[in-house]
């Protein structure tokens, strides 16, 4: 399941999504993304090359090449770019044996018992995170990215959806 933090990476590859959401249909050299964006480039290309793994950017080799969208910006969720970068997860083989209790501890029923409404709340709360991230989309964050910026204008900008 995916946090409610954003790492770094993570940040850094949303940033550039947008910016290659502003012009759609141009392709952009790593090299410009990674100067807009004050990153380097080498690593901005690592994240790049996942996210075309996962099928949301396309890359063209040459002068003229780079890399743009390879949908439309309202068809890409946060979902999907973090799913992209997410690393692969690894699968115990087996379940983790519970420790004893301490003295002045709970016993194991007890415990279960006690942390079920825990587990219940904290899974409910996954869920929803999950959903709302689903429905995020780079559209969203170039509009805000855009309204943001119209604020920031002499007459405080006006942007509407």
């Amino acid at each position: 399941m995916i946090g409610a933090q954003l790492g770094r990476q993570q940040i850094h590859a949303l940033r550039a999504l947008v910016s290659l959401a502003c012009e759609p249909d141009r392709w952009r050299s790593v090299t410009s993304l990674a100067a807009q964006q004050a990153l380097p480039a080498a690593m901005l290309e690592q994240l790049l090359l996942r996210l075309r793994r996962a099928g949301l950017v396309e890359a063209r080799r040459g002068r003229l090449g780079g890399y743009r969208l390879r949908g439309k910006p309202a068809a890409i969720s946060l979902t999907m770019v973090l799913e992209a970068l997410a690393p692969a997860r690894v699968v115990p083989d087996r379940e983790p044996v519970a420790a004893d209790p301490l003295p002045g501890e709970a016993q194991p029923v007890e415990r279960a018992a006690s942390e079920l409404v825990a587990v219940a709340l904290e899974q409910r709360l996954q869920r929803a995170l999950a959903r709302e991230m689903g429905r995020i989309t780079l559209e969203d964050l170039l509009f805000d990215l855009r309204s943001s910026e119209a604020s920031l204008e002499d007459d405080g900008g006006l942007m509407l959806p």
